[in-house]
């Protein structure tokens, strides 16, 4: 028995069987401008997270 066979009938537990061209986010391919966009808001983000405290001391 797999991990997929259920012998209940869960409405929320359904999954298409016709999935096999499905690509999962660490598959796909990146452009250098989307990877720039996410440095920026990471380093927007470290900003705010650790840059704002410093100020308010």
């Amino acid at each position: 028995m797999s991990a997929h066979d259920h012998t209940d009938d869960d409405p929320f537990d359904r999954h298409e069987e016709g999935t096999a061209t499905r690509v999962t986010a660490p598959m796909q391919s990146f452009t250098r401008q989307q990877a720039t966009t996410g440095g920026l808001i990471l380093l927007g983000g470290l900003l705010v997270v650790f840059g704002l405290p410093l100020i308010a001391l």
